[in-house]
């Protein structure tokens, strides 16, 4: 019983951080690893909360679920990041209910990315989502919710040029190499980390610069032969990093380290070199563009250059907007749907036993009562006044737990075995 009224009050909640108002230095504190993912979802169990999504990028760490109060989906990630509430408060959102929907499928849309149009982040909700089933968090309402932001972004990436050009961080960072350095095909790039932004950025190096020697270096080398076999590059050993960095001309750097994988001591440089820090937290130490030799860039400084293709993009939003709009109103209806469904159920229930007591009164005291006719007549008189419930449960502008709420209270109604 108690569980019961507890999921029946909790509200659906989206806690969490982005680019828009955190540096990279702030989304760091916050990133979350996925052994602090899973912690964090055996937490959440332990704590007593039924259904929960959780997911960390470079650009953004966020959580969606049920809660009496957003304070337990904070707590839950400032237990498990090295973020404090106070922290969350300087630069953190908390959206909820159909605005905490809204604001997951602009996310999985790319249209809240920092580079407009990134379809990337759809594979980590995903994720998310796989991870917290595996965990027993997830419910029949984060499925169908997670497949309709799965739709929309389909239709929008189908239907709109909202993902033409540039798409993503790691294209960008191609897009930036390409257009800052010359012949860049007979150039010497080193990728130093095999994560998720790393290998994308792989990829698209091997795929627009033509360049065929490109040096992969990871501290686990497994790792780094299975992405390099993909790719036919050329793998070299973590001890042979500065080695490699003296030679290269381009460097990437894409480790997860909560600490700088790179710093001063790394660059013994007699030729210039430009850095690409793909990292959240930074992993490359800002130190370093006081070696006369090096170029710097992070990847916020990416997002904000401007490009032609990320203007044009923008005139795909309305359109974007607007399959948002459909495919989140039809997930809306049915989650009314799923809310009502029980109390309509049981009223009918209510109205049946009714019936019966009637009809039975009226065949023991009429001879010729017609039973059967009664029994049609009455059933359809029921189904009509059903219906008109339903309906009024459907409008827009029906506040539908109110309204539940009375109904069950008029009619006497116990929901709690047909919920």
């Amino acid at each position: 019983m108690e569980k019961i009224d507890k999921v029946k009050s909790a509200t659906f909640y989206a806690v969490g951080l982005s680019y828009k108002k955190a540096d990279a230095e702030m989304r760091g504190k916050f990133s979350l690893s996925e052994t602090a993912k899973e912690n964090l979802l055996c937490q959440a169990k332990e704590e007593g909360i039924e259904s929960l999504i959780v997911i960390s990028t470079c650009n953004r760490t966020e959580i969606y679920g049920f809660a009496q109060h957003p304070f337990e989906l904070i707590k839950l990630l400032c237990d498990n990041s090295n973020g404090t509430v106070d922290d969350f408060r300087q630069v953190a959102y908390v959206c909820k209910n159909n605005e905490a929907i809204r604001h997951l499928f602009r996310v999985g849309t790319g249209l809240d990315s920092q580079i407009l149009g990134d379809f990337e982040i759809i594979s980590q909700i995903r994720n998310g989502f796989v991870l917290a089933k595996e965990q027993g968090l997830t419910t029949n309402y984060f499925e169908r919710l997670v497949n309709a932001v799965i739709q929309a972004s389909k239709r929008i990436k189908n239907e709109t040029e909202l993902s033409s050009g540039a798409t993503s961080v790691s294209f960008a960072a191609v897009q930036y190499i390409m257009d800052h350095v010359s012949a860049i095909s007979e150039k010497n790039i080193l990728l130093f980390g095999t994560g998720k932004i790393g290998r994308n950025t792989c990829e698209n190096l091997v795929k627009h610069t033509h360049n065929d020697h490109i040096v992969l270096i990871n501290r686990t080398k497994e790792r780094a032969l299975e992405v390099a076999g993909k790719f036919n590059l050329v793998v070299k050993d973590y001890d042979n990093l500065e080695e490699e960095i003296s030679k290269s001309d381009v460097l990437v750097v894409a480790t997860g380290a909560q600490q700088p994988t790179i710093d001063l001591t790394k660059l013994q440089l007699d030729k210039p070199l430009t850095i690409l820090d793909l990292s959240i937290p930074k992993n490359v130490d800002p130190a370093v563009v006081s070696h006369p030799m090096v170029e710097l860039i992070h990847m916020d400084d990416l997002s904000k250059m401007t490009d032609k293709t990320i203007e044009r993009r923008k005139e795909f939003i309305p359109q974007a907007e607007e399959i948002i709009d459909e495919v989140m109103s039809e997930f809306v209806a049915w989650t009314k749907m799923r809310k009502f469904a029980p109390t309509i159920h049981a009223l009918k229930t209510r109205l049946e036993q009714i019936k019966d007591g009637e009809i039975d009164y009226h065949r023991k005291k009429y001879e010729n009562f017609d039973s059967e006719q009664a029994e049609v007549l009455t059933m359809r008189i029921i189904q009509k006044i059903t219906t008109h419930f339903a309906n009024h449960l459907r409008q827009e502008e029906t506040v539908v737990d109110d309204s539940i709420e009375w109904i069950e209270k008029v009619f006497q109604l116990d929901t709690r075995q047909n919920g």
